[in-house]
């Protein structure tokens, strides 16, 4: 079967869901990471690896949803829970400029309070005072939770986020596109059809975003493949989706524990996400999640991308993985694998070569 399945990536064919489960439970990782390597080959051959200088804004940790995964969340009357001032957002986006920094990132919990009305000011102002800047922000339980505050559908509380300076969406909050994983990490989350709905409006008003895969929570083998197929159906419906990222569950700290995937896991995975995800062009390593040295082995599995230099970052410190690179260190660590850095924007345009 592996020689069929050769033979057909060969070709440029998309693969079945049955082909997909047995590179991911069957085939061993050399051969599935040198498929890999060559379908990433075709989307990129000039070897160029892209990185983007950004910041990840945790605006508040106070969430209604208390994922079982999440060592992050807190319950608004604990001590340390917070809501970030417009002043404080400014002052940590000037700090981004400074440094170069093109992307914001803004993420925060499931507030229970938070209207449409405070979003729409907080991006005007971004974007008077901060015009280069892409606000690359909200998740799609985020939009869906500001429209059921609002009094708004979902669509027009999206629609009115992007016409006060929203410009794209990231794709947190997919963790497995299967309810009935979802249900037992994250039940008070949004299902993954109400997840596809915010992706799928969002590129109907041309808004690009990117989607995400966090692995490792449990789920069967037959649910990460599921999760791929729903991405590409999605993908080949709308084409929105600028990139995919893979990450595996870090368990620290969390009430779900467990143990984390292996880097063999995740290197499967993130080669498995190239050769099923062939309409969507780039494949992102988690230096975030998986550190410096698996990122680096990751660019000969697939992946081309290596997301933001992240001049902050809470979530996943919060599970206790801090792993921290400078933009000199992704250039070194790009150069060291034999690939060419490019910094990129948000939408995948050149800014720089190194």
């Amino acid at each position: 079967m592996l020689t069929e399945i050769t033979l057909k990536i060969g070709r440029g064919e998309g693969l079945t869901r049955e082909d997909a489960l047995f590179l991911l439970t069957e085939a061993e990782l050399i051969p599935v990471g040198q498929m890999a390597a060559a379908v990433r080959q075709r989307f990129h051959p000039e070897r160029s690896v892209s990185f983007v200088v950004d910041r990840n804004v945790n605006y508040t940790n106070i969430c209604t949803s208390k994922c079982r995964f999440c060592a992050f969340y807190r319950d608004s009357e604990d001590t340390d829970a917070y809501l970030l001032s417009y002043e404080e957002i400014f002052g940590k986006i000037e700090e981004l400029v400074d440094h170069g920094g093109t992307q914001l990132l803004m993420q925060g919990g499931i507030h229970p309070d938070l209207q449409v009305d405070w979003f729409e000011d907080l991006f005007r102002q971004i974007k008077q005072r901060f015009p280069t800047v892409q606000v690359h922000s909200l998740s799609p339980a985020e939009i869906v939770q500001i429209g059921r505050l609002s009094g708004l559908s979902m669509q027009e509380a999206l629609l009115r986020l992007h016409q006060a300076g929203l410009d794209s969406l990231p794709g947190g909050g997919a963790e497995i596109l299967v309810d009935e994983v979802r249900q037992g990490i994250s039940p008070n989350k949004i299902g993954w059809r109400a997840w596809a709905d915010v992706m799928q409006a969002a590129h109907r008003l041309g808004m690009p975003t990117t989607a995400t895969m966090m692995f490792g929570v449990g789920e069967k083998a037959e649910d990460v493949v599921e999760h791929l197929f729903r991405i590409r159906e999605i993908q080949a419906e709308t084409g929105g989706f600028t990139a995919f990222i893979p990450w595996s569950y870090q368990p620290a700290n969390t009430e779900l524990g467990g143990e984390t995937a292996s880097g063999v896991e995740y290197l499967k995975v993130l080669a498995l996400s190239r050769l099923v995800l062939d309409n969507i062009p780039n494949i992102q390593a988690s230096w975030v999640t998986q550190g410096a040295g698996l990122a680096q082995v990751a660019l000969s599995f697939g992946a081309n991308d290596l997301g933001g230099t992240m001049l902050e970052e809470n979530v996943v410190a919060a599970a206790g993985v801090k792993f921290r690179m400078s933009q000199e260190e992704i250039i070194a660590l790009v150069r060291d694998a034999g690939f060419v850095p490019v910094r990129r924007t948000t939408t995948y345009e050149t800014l720089e070569e190194y």
